[in-house]
């Protein structure tokens, strides 16, 4: 049985160290950065994971579903702070289901400890140069020591956006590869407990302030604080360039979010002390290198965090290939091309589906006619369960592809426009001549995505 070399320690390589492991295979893991469990690293970057189905099923076949179950918090919906003070929760399910709020850090670790009880040696600060791609070596830089060559038999870059692997790959010829920065960056900060150790905000939601141009969001943690994100442009009328100063922090926070505000003791030390990150979103083809190599996770599909899918992709690549493992055994040729041709697709839709959701959070959500639209999304849904289901609840209720889920979005759009121009929906309809014609147009529907799509929808 061949002896896998994995890039990254992060998440997704640590999923797939313990997954491969448990198939037999010998695997050596190899990490830039310290060990976490034991060196102090740097706050500031972390952005909570908004858990979902598909990261659920990979966390399962790792045997950690329950034990992170235990530390992840529910979030039913999205509770919105409009810039009047008013505030309005927006569920994401008709059935009441949820996405769970889950530390990225604590996550980590447990992979790896898991990981090494498994068997699976880590190397931590090995810092891969590049990598020979057609040889399959690999060249790291340790802190103090001399150049470390490494010769691998099947390799994986699970090393994050900013891939060692990903980086050769797309030095080779006929090797498509990009990479988008968005013209916003984030800063994290935190909302403190109370006296008691008590959540100060309602702890079952993702909490929202939408403000058009930039946004606050604010995720629950099992301490009882809240790990908050400030989304905004870098430049600009209102940016991150404006805000120099103490003064210019509070007078931004006082005008536009007081009430986290109000929540936030260390506001201006966390602001000036954690640093202004980027977003990014890349695109590389193709994914694996004949039957020695692959990109898996954010290596593959970095995106930016605005559906809570990065990890959860991440994860579900784990997952396809888990099962391409068991159906085509050691013929790793015929599993990285089904890895590939399956996963690339998916990737290049959740990182749309990422992009838009993030025009809907910090804009969209503070618009009456979205919040009304939102509504009849429910409904329909509780009235024709087999017949119509929302993207959003596609996306994060289920294993439906993210290629599918995108292209379901145009028909949706028709669907819920034509009802919307019938009048006021909820006073209509309970009348006949509008339930009829509420059929009518639901069929139409479910046999244009039935017609496309069949199954996969």
């Amino acid at each position: 049985m061949r002896q896998v070399t994995i890039l990254g320690a992060g998440l997704v390589g640590s999923l797939l160290a313990i997954i491969l492991k448990k198939k037999g295979y010998e695997v050596n893991l190899y990490e830039r950065r310290p060990d976490m469990r034991s060196a102090a690293i740097s706050a500031g970057k972390s952005i909570n994971l908004a858990t979902s189905h598909r990261g659920w099923k990979a966390l399962e076949l790792a045997g950690l579903k329950e034990e992170m179950e235990a530390l992840a918090i529910p979030m039913y919906g999205r509770y919105l702070h409009q810039p009047d003070g008013s505030t309005a929760f927006q569920p994401y399910s008709k059935n009441n289901e949820a996405i769970f709020s889950v530390s990225r850090g604590e996550l980590n670790k447990k992979l790896m400890t898991l990981a090494e009880q498994h068997g699976v040696k880590i190397f931590f600060e090995h810092r891969c140069s590049h990598v020979d791609v057609a040889a399959n070596t690999l060249y790291f830089e340790l802190p103090g020591k001399p150049e470390k060559v490494v010769q691998a038999d099947l390799l994986f870059g699970a090393d994050g956006a900013f891939s060692a692997l990903r980086d050769s790959y797309a030095h080779m010829t006929r090797v498509n590869a990009d990479h988008t920065y968005l013209e916003y960056g984030y800063k994290e900060l935190c909302i403190l407990p109370g006296n008691n150790g008590e959540w100060l905000m309602e702890k079952n939601a993702l909490h929202i302030w939408p403000r058009g141009n930039y946004m606050l969001i604010a995720l629950p943690n099992t301490d009882g604080t809240f790990t908050c994100t400030l989304f905004m442009p870098f430049e600009g009328p209102v940016s991150f360039e404006k805000l120099k100063t103490k003064e210019d922090v509070t007078e931004f926070f006082d005008k536009q979010f007081a009430d986290a505000k109000a929540l936030m003791p260390g506001l201006l030390d966390d602001f000036f002390a954690n640093p202004t990150a980027a977003l990014i979103t890349t695109h590389i083809s193709a994914w694996h290198y004949k039957d020695k190599s692959a990109l898996i996770g954010d290596a593959a599909h970095a995106i930016v965090p605005f559906y809570g899918q990065g990890m959860n992709a991440g994860f579900e690549d784990c997952t396809v290939l888990s099962g391409l493992m068991d159906k085509y055994g050691a013929d790793w040729d015929t599993i990285l091309g089904a890895y590939a041709a399956s996963r690339k697709p998916n990737g290049d839709a959740v990182a749309r589906l990422a992009l838009n959701n993030f025009i809907e959070m910090r804009d969209k959500v503070a618009d009456p006619k979205f919040l009304e639209r939102k509504k009849i999304e429910k409904e329909l849904g509780k009235r024709f369960p087999d017949k119509f289901v929302s993207v959003y609840e596609m996306v994060s209720f289920s294993h439906t592809p993210y290629h599918t889920a995108i292209q379901c979005i145009q028909a949706q759009d028709k669907l819920l426009q034509r009802i919307m121009n019938e009048g006021d929906f909820f006073a209509n309809v309970e009348s006949g001549d509008f339930t009829d014609m509420l059929n009518i147009m639901i069929n139409e529907y479910y046999n244009a995505v039935q017609l496309e799509f069949g199954h996969e929808a």
